[in-house]
């Protein structure tokens, strides 16, 4: 599982908890044209008593609550945001989408659906369809930290790391207690090799939450990328007292301890080099250069032998 999906299905765990957020906001914008709804306090009960079991994490029974709450009040977008974010938190992303656009098309100018609609397109891997509803919760609500961070989560989808950290610092200045927006700064940041502005958000993420291992091991990692092996291991060792079984902060620790040993190994001993022997007498150039000399001899001296041979001959003659 890649970091980004760790990183939704955190948001799909949390995410009943932007529904007590956003009750009192939904009320306060839900239409009051609808001369044929149930009262409010009918659809507020039912909403309310949804929100309850969605933090008790029993979705089914939020998602049957806030269809009451919807058929009670069918023009108020709350419900459908309500509703949608149960079902995403369940797990139902195409049920969320529709209930977020329905949300979206009662009421046109509330940031809220197309918010919660671009998050669960993050969830899916939609980026490019999340970018364009995330653009426009941000058009229409620019202090609204959390639209900044899921657009965020899209431009890491899409690989916009330089449009990711711009959008992860904007969150984080309006919210600096979030921190998946520092972490997922940092992550950016890695990836446009920007070490120390990510080892500073982990280290704010560790100073803001000692007892959670995992920010140690990614700076951790971030000090290996940086070859800085002794403060990686210092990382790694301190999220192993954390997390004593965790068998991939155990391979990431050896795998710096041996970096670190290769690199202060002393360099290997310089070998003495063997002097040639100098070559003898007898190689083979010397043996054709003196079988040379000896025919060239004995053809000299057969030249010789053969004119004194002929001048004996010649003087025996009776003239």
């Amino acid at each position: 599982m890649n970091t980004l999906n760790k990183q939704t299905i955190t948001l799909a765990i949390a995410a009943f908890l932007w529904i007590t957020q956003t009750e009192s906001i939904s009320a306060k914008r839900a239409p009051a044209t609808d001369a044929k709804r149930a009262p409010a306090s009918d659809a507020g009960g039912h909403n309310k008593r949804g929100i309850e079991l969605a933090e008790q994490k029993q979705f089914d029974a939020a998602v049957a609550e806030f269809t009451k709450a919807i058929q009670a009040s069918p023009k108020d977008p709350r419900g459908y945001n309500n509703r949608g974010t149960a079902y995403r938190a369940s797990g139902k992303f195409a049920e969320a989408s529709a209930d977020f656009s329905k949300a979206i098309e009662i009421a046109p100018k509330d940031y809220i659906g197309y918010m919660e609609r671009g998050q669960t397109e993050v969830m899916q891997n939609q980026f490019d369809a999340a970018l364009a509803d995330l653009d426009k919760a941000v058009q229409m609500k620019p202090d609204e930290a959390v639209s900044y961070k899921f657009r965020g989560f899209a431009e890491i989808g899409l690989t916009q790391w330089d449009r990711a950290v711009a959008d992860f610092t904007t969150a984080i200045e309006k919210n600096p207690n979030d921190p998946q927006s520092y972490d997922r700064r940092a992550w950016a940041n890695r990836n446009l090799k920007n070490y120390d502005a990510a080892i500073a958000d982990y280290t704010a993420m560790i100073e803001k939450n000692p007892p959670d291992a995992e920010p140690l091991v990614k700076r951790g990692a971030t000090y290996v990328s940086m070859t800085q092996y002794e403060k990686a291991i210092a990382d790694y060792e301190a999220a192993l007292k954390l997390k004593p079984d965790d068998y991939d902060t155990v391979q990431r620790l050896q795998y710096a301890q041996g970096m670190l040993a290769a690199r202060n190994a002393p360099p290997p001993p310089t070998a003495t080099p063997i002097p040639k022997e100098a070559p003898g007498l007898i190689t083979p150039l010397n043996i054709g250069i003196a079988i040379a000399v000896l025919v060239i001899i004995a053809v000299v001296a057969r030249l010789v032998t053969r004119g004194k041979s002929e001048g004996e001959a010649s003087s025996g003659r009776i003239r």
